[in-house]
């Protein structure tokens, strides 16, 4: 299995809304809310500020990571792995070559917001040196806002999550 970790291009924005969409179908299925909407299209993401990287599996996208750059805030909005694919790594493949992209570009720190208590959430996070922070910047508040708009909260506790980027990866 040959797995390359690359930028996104047009052409896998339809695959990234198809991963995210069957992705998603495992926290709709342990979460029961009465709406799930559909994942934006992949295009969407990659008109958004920040990059967008994918796991590409013998030519097959098999994962994404989404980041947003926004007020000099680094923030991992989403990573979706195709179920067909988890856990296998990718997952954590994306979120290594996501810190590492971010490094590269200037940050020295990444946020995400998650699930506290969903198991390929926050748990999960932690294992790749994300820590639970308070949202200290206005990027992040408005994103409680966004999120209580959504009510998400009525699925379980949400959690900012924050990581240290330190020094390039050997």
């Amino acid at each position: 299995m040959a797995t390359i970790i690359r930028t996104a291009r047009s052409s896998d924005a339809d695959a990234v809304q198809r991963i995210e969409d069957d992705a998603d179908q495992l926290l709709i299925d342990r979460l029961h809310p009465e709406v799930w909407s559909p994942a934006p299209h992949g295009s969407a993401r990659l008109s958004e500020p920040g990059f967008l990287l994918v796991a590409d599996v013998d030519g097959e996208v098999a994962g994404f990571v989404h980041v947003l750059e926004v007020e000099g805030v680094c923030h991992l909005e989403q990573l979706s792995v195709r179920p067909s694919r988890a856990r296998r790594g990718l997952g954590r493949a994306l979120v290594e070559s996501a810190k590492d992209r971010a490094r590269v570009r200037g940050h020295d720190r990444i946020s995400l917001r998650t699930y506290a208590d969903v198991p390929w959430n926050a748990p999960f996070y932690a294992t790749a040196g994300f820590v639970e922070e308070e949202p200290a910047t206005r990027f992040h508040r408005s994103l409680l806002e966004v999120e209580a708009r959504h009510g998400l909260d009525r699925y379980g506790r949400r959690v900012q999550m924050g990581a240290a980027l330190g020094a390039s990866r050997p």
